[in-house]
Formats: C-alpha cells, sequence, structure tokens
C-alpha cells in the first residue's frame, strides 16, 4: 500500500469519519486506489455518489466530481442536486463539464482562485482534516435550505 493511501485509509478508520457514517451522513462504497467512491446522503435521503481522485493524499487536496455507479460513469446532468444560493454555486455543470465541485477545498477548483484562501478559510484544504473535511461541507449543503429535495422524494 502507498504511503497516501495510508494516510486515507487512517482517515477513514478516524472517529470523525465513522461517526458520520454512523448518522448516515456519508458511506463509503469502495476504494480503487486513487479513486474513492464515497455517497453522501442528502435531507431527502437521496445518496450522492462522489468519486474521489486521492493522488497524493493529503499533501495534495482530492477532486471530487459526481458519479453514477451504475453506469461507472460521470453522473448525468439531470442527476445532479439542485438548489439555489450556495448549492447551486457548488453543483455547477458548467464548470470544468462537471470534472469537480466548486469548492475552496478542491484540488481542481482552488487553482485560480487565491482569494478563496482569505474569502473562505475555513474551507481552504486541511490536510489533518482530511476527507471528511470535504465530506462535511457537502452534507451541509445537501442538508440546507438551499438544497431542493427531487420532486418524488418530496411526495
Amino acid at each position: 500500500m502507498k504511503p497516501d493511501e495510508k494516510i486515507l485509509m487512517s482517515h477513514l478508520k478516524s472517529g470523525r469519519y465513522l461517526s458520520g457514517e454512523a448518522r448516515r451522513r456519508w458511506n463509503l462504497i469502495s476504494i480503487n486506489w486513487p479513486l474513492a467512491m464515497i455517497d453522501i446522503i442528502a435531507s431527502d435521503s437521496r445518496e450522492f455518489t462522489l468519486r474521489f481522485d486521492c493522488s497524493n493524499y493529503p499533501v495534495s487536496p482530492p477532486t471530487a466530481r459526481l458519479w453514477d455507479i451504475n453506469t461507472d460513469a460521470p453522473a448525468a446532468n439531470g442527476a445532479w442536486p439542485q438548489g439555489t444560493g450556495r448549492v447551486a454555486a457548488v453543483f455547477r455543470t458548467d464548470w470544468k463539464g462537471g470534472s469537480a465541485l466548486y469548492l475552496p477545498c478542491d484540488r481542481v477548483t482552488i487553482e485560480g482562485h487565491a482569494n478563496w484562501r482569505t474569502e473562505y478559510p475555513s474551507m481552504i484544504w486541511n490536510p489533518e482534516r482530511g476527507i471528511v473535511q470535504y465530506l462535511e461541507i457537502v452534507h451541509e449543503l445537501l442538508n440546507s435550505r438551499d438544497y431542493v429535495p427531487a420532486a418524488s422524494s418530496a411526495a
């Protein structure tokens, strides 16, 4: 096992990660290094799978995209979370073709956004918090007032 994979595994065994899993906030689907698939559960119980590229973890932040595990391909635009405000700003199918979430803790997205280091310091990648930081941010968004539940699950 590579050093970066060992560190990710230790973060996935941490109390913070396991606590979120026990509270049905997220769930590890699989790891095929350097890719990790993790479901994040929204307020309407929908599960959104993120495929994380954890290369050089945790020195480099991971980057994540929404994934369809049934087709083993990027999630179709219509399957993305819907919402207003922060949810609409983060889950952008127009940002780099949907290849990364528009978050300060994402390796791809932070490039070119030096101003975010002062504007969003709590969301800048922190290697000690690790992948749980990313999961907590996405979970909070999918359980916020800005998230709009799917019509079928709201009934």
